[in-house]
């Protein structure tokens, strides 16, 4: 079967001036869910919907290697990290993730420093007459990730680790300038981890999440190399602080929708949960995911060769009408859940999380939109003024123009 062309030779500055929309305009026209251009000069086949996700992630048909931009990987993975892993090798470190980053003691033991980073937070906002919450959350989520990994916030700046950890998501899709300042606050991120690591490498010891990536064995029963420990200790990290956005998300959906204020009040973690989830499913977070082919391989009679670079549209596969009816609309009532393990509702990927590439932070993601909103909604009192509440969606990743400004914050 023929696969569709977009037109034109190049969709490089197509894909740069639409983002998050690139993939699915270009199948919606097409009428089909696959289709292939150039990206970058480079021969891309791009996917969506449900059983794109699940030929990407459920068939162990690729590998994250040599997927995306350099500069994009040095920032949101990084060479030697788990993602850049296949087989046994990927399946044996996945399992530190999913020891450190699921199951309920981990939710609770983060829940507890981020909601109490969080009172201490809203005692601060209240002695300002406005706050731009992204910027707050991004620091009360930097904090609590330190406190909870046992990275000593002692030797650290929290605002300067905040400040580098956040610019790796922020300019991660900008190329230019502000790029090159993000991977410069990168590599200074790196020293103070990797200096971390050293330490708790001469102690020798397992009791926190920071010690156990510092003494991990791979699967050859060797330390992982300094750098590697580095890099798996920000991948935690940093991803910890992106989830900043998703609580920047539930507040505007609180904005714009003040019946699930009303309907949330003093509602149980089930009601609580279907809203962050919703929120996953509706606001633009990871816009595609990239993999490289490492077979040949049929799927719905498209031929697949061994090499050929692949995007799946995660974005749009999220806002597929046959899967989510009324995409564009906010319904937490459609409660999607993570923990289905399924290919049709992908923020963070599709499939099972110790059997692909899906992330294995999405029980802690979801928990902590959850415990985000509660505090919105019955910890805090405040008022939203008159801002840009826009949300271009060739800006990757995205967010409100404004950062969600709050004013008149009171604790409750």
């Amino acid at each position: 079967m023929t696969v569709p062309r977009a037109a034109g030779f190049d969709q490089t500055l197509a894909f740069l001036r639409e983002g998050y929309r690139f993939i699915g305009s270009r199948c919606d026209a097409l009428r089909t869910d696959i289709f292939r251009t150039r990206i970058m000069l480079r021969r891309v086949t791009c996917v969506r919907g449900e059983a794109a996700a699940r030929m990407f992630y459920g068939g162990g048909c690729f590998t994250r290697r040599g997927a995306m931009p350099p500069t994009v990987l040095r920032l949101l993975q990084d060479k030697g990290s788990v993602q850049m892993l296949d087989g046994a090798a990927h399946h044996h470190r996945k399992t530190l993730f999913i020891e450190l980053l699921m199951g309920s003691q981990a939710e609770r033991d983060f829940l507890y420093v981020f909601e109490a980073e969080w009172h201490d937070a809203i005692l601060r906002w209240s002695r300002q007459p406005r706050v731009v919450l992204l910027d707050e959350v991004n620091l009360v989520l930097t904090r609590a990730a330190c406190r909870w990994t046992r990275v000593p916030l002692d030797d650290v700046d929290p605002q300067r680790l905040c400040r580098e950890l956040s610019s790796m998501i922020e300019y991660a899709g900008h190329p230019g300038p502000r790029m090159v300042a993000a991977l410069a606050r990168r590599r200074s991120a790196e020293r103070f981890v990797a200096t971390l690591l050293k330490d708790l490498r001469a102690q020798d010891g397992w009791a926190s999440p920071a010690a156990r990536i510092a003494n991990f064995r791979d699967a050859d029963c060797q330390l992982l190399s300094l750098d590697a420990a580095t890099v798996e200790l920000l991948n935690i990290l940093r991803p910890i602080v992106a989830i900043g956005r998703f609580v920047i998300f539930a507040a505007l959906a609180l904005h714009d929708h003040p019946n699930w204020r009303t309907a949330l009040q003093g509602g149980g973690d089930d009601l609580y949960q279907r809203f962050a989830e919703e929120v996953r499913r509706l606001y633009p977070f990871f816009p595609v995911i990239g993999g490289i082919a490492l077979c040949d391989f049929d799927w719905n009679g498209h031929r697949f060769s061994k090499g050929d670079w692949v995007l799946l549209d995660l974005h749009g596969t999220n806002h597929d009408p046959c899967l989510f009816p009324d995409p564009m609309a906010f319904d937490p009532n459609r409660a999607p859940d993570w923990r289905d393990q399924g290919f049709d509702f992908v923020p963070q990927g599709g499939g099972k999380v110790a059997g692909s590439h899906r992330c294995p932070g999405e029980q802690l993601t979801v928990a902590t939109i959850r415990s985000a909103t509660r505090m919105l909604v019955e910890r805090m009192d405040y008022a939203v003024p008159p801002q840009d509440l826009s949300m271009p969606l060739n800006r990757l990743p995205a967010r409100q123009a404004s950062g969600m400004i709050l004013q008149d914050v009171a604790p409750r």
